[in-house]
């Protein structure tokens, strides 16, 4: 696998994960590169020895990392030959005078990767950038040439750390046009298997859109692979992966397709593409137009319009203050609601957000198409990276994502309640009655009165064994999800809602359907 990395970027221990497909560690006839190997290169590749060496230094040493205790500043130590190192100076010594030569083999497979990559781009040298030919990735090419090596872990490294108090979830997305998304989806799943990761990626002709979780040098190895593969390369940068605590624990398993979209918007890609997206903003940017926004004195005649695209389940439990969040059970009915509700839209500013982006970049390309807008924009990486900057800036809440830990906590700020008592409550828990499987809110204290169920029918059907085996399906609605408008219509621009508790409901409010049917919407995956 070619390197996206250039050799003055080899100082840097930060970027020096593996990025090497095919490192044999384990050929034993190269003893020293720089008598054997080093004399069969070329010039120009004799100049990135020096390169190629610090490059295998760093690797080596990255690979003994682990998590400092807690109480510590810093984030890593070292641990290597059972003996731990705190500071980089010791572990440096330690691999120069006891791993020579393991350092010296890695060296002479970089070398050998280098040559490989110097030939492949002088044949390449004529292709467009954007436009990497076919062959780079095909169903005839050796998938395990597009595996990262982990030899050189054992399977406790790859594997620690799967937790969710040390292990990570990645999400992220790219859209380019792909031309044999059934080749990337077996690639997909061979790689996070090889890797040992959970999740779900979705893949399309128009892209790929996953989030995945396992330790953290399995994402960090994932993100090394995405960040060099011919086809995402020039699309894809570091920073376009999110990452929060999590794990494999976080899904039950792995699931890869391929789809018409890549979130499903319920339109082709060739009505409405994502290349006529908004404007983007970076997460500062984004914050001073809020910040302007919720300065004015009557919000409801101003010309700017800040508007959630997510579910109402997702904006229940957090949001931007001040924000219109439309009351949709899923993202495929975000075009029948900008429809219906056009005019809400005409000569207006929108502010667009979701999750982590991908929702916006078709949502705001339809509302574009539709010619009523002033303009058309877009927070840059979702609320993801927004609270990874702003914690404490104007979103309120908890963030909703789509695997076992239904949301992320950047603030202390509640603004969702029980369903049944009032108390101010956030943290959703599936409905009690199995053929449900509604999210519902419900305080610790209504717990113990035995409120468990999404509202009144489903407390009964709770109570009451199936009387049949139809009786143990699962089902995408339920009584009360039934009696919410599909398509909700906003007559007029009301306040924004309110950033404390809702008027306590006589029922407990219906949440999203987790049945087994509905989970193969990919989260952010599906939904973002």
């Amino acid at each position: 696998m070619p390197s996206s990395t250039s050799p003055d970027q080899g100082d840097d221990l930060e970027a020096c994960l593996l990025r090497f497909s095919d490192l044999d560690l384990k050929d034993t006839s190269i003893i020293n590169p720089s008598s054997s190997l080093k004399a069969e290169l070329d010039v120009n590749t004799k100049k990135k020895y020096s390169f190629a060496k610090k490059k295998a230094f760093a690797l080596f040493v990255k690979t003994k990392e682990v998590p400092a205790p807690s109480y510590k500043c810093k984030e890593i130590w070292w641990k290597c030959c059972q003996q731990l190192f705190t500071g980089p100076t010791g572990i440096h010594r330690h691999v120069a005078a006891q791993h020579a030569d393991e350092v010296w083999h890695q060296t002479a497979s970089v070398l050998k990767q280098l040559a490989v990559a110097s030939s492949t781009s002088k044949s390449l040298k004529s292709a467009d950038k954007r436009n990497p030919p076919k062959e780079c990735l095909t169903r005839n090419h050796d998938m395990s040439a597009w595996l990262p090596d982990i030899s050189c872990f054992s399977p406790d490294e790859l594997i620690s750390g799967e937790g969710s108090d040390e292990g990570e979830v990645l999400l992220y997305y790219c859209y380019r046009d792909l031309e044999d998304p059934h080749w990337i989806c077996a690639w997909q799943t061979a790689l996070c298997q090889h890797l040992h990761l959970t999740g779900k990626v979705r893949i399309a002709t128009e892209g790929i859109n996953g989030t995945v979780g396992g330790s953290k040098l399995a994402t960090r190895l994932y993100v090394e692979v995405m960040l060099s593969c011919p086809l995402f390369k020039d699309y894809l940068c570091e920073d376009d992966f999110k990452t929060s605590k999590g794990g494999a624990c976080c899904f039950p398993e792995l699931r890869v397709g391929v789809f018409e979209e890549i979130v499903p918007m319920g339109i082709s890609p060739n009505k409405i593409s994502y290349k006529k997206p908004g404007i983007h903003l970076s997460p500062g940017e984004f914050h001073k137009e809020v910040e302007k926004f919720l300065s004015q004195a009557n919000q409801e005649q101003s010309d700017t319009i800040l508007l959630d695209c997510r579910n109402f389940y997702e904006s229940k439990i957090g949001r931007f203050q001040g924000c219109l969040a439309p009351d949709i059970r899923k993202f495929s009915y975000f075009p029948s609601y900008v429809d219906r509700n056009l005019e809400l839209f005409r000569e207006k500013r929108v502010l667009m957000y979701c999750t982590g982006g991908i929702r916006c970049e078709r949502g705001s390309a339809y509302l574009k198409a539709k010619g009523v807008c002033k303009e058309v924009f877009q927070l840059k990486g979702g609320i993801h990276k927004y609270l990874e900057e702003f914690p404490d800036g104007f979103y309120k809440g908890k963030l909703f994502v789509f695997d076992e830990r239904y949301a992320l906590s950047y603030n202390s700020d509640i603004v969702s309640e029980c369903s049944y008592c009032g108390a101010p409550w956030d943290q959703y828990k599936l409905c009690s009655t199995p053929q449900c499987r509604q999210l519902v809110l419900t305080c610790p204290a209504c717990q113990g009165q035995g409120l468990t169920a999404c509202c009144v029918t489903c407390q009964d059907k709770g109570s009451r064994p199936a009387s049949s085996p139809a009786q143990h399906s699962f089902k995408e609605e339920c009584d009360c999800t039934a009696r919410r408008p599909r398509i909700p219509s906003e007559l007029s621009q009301q306040a924004p809602p309110p950033l404390s508790p809702e008027p306590r409901l006589d029922v407990a409010e219906d949440g999203p359907c987790l049945c087994e049917r509905h989970r193969q919407h990919f989260p952010e995956a599906s939904q973002s």
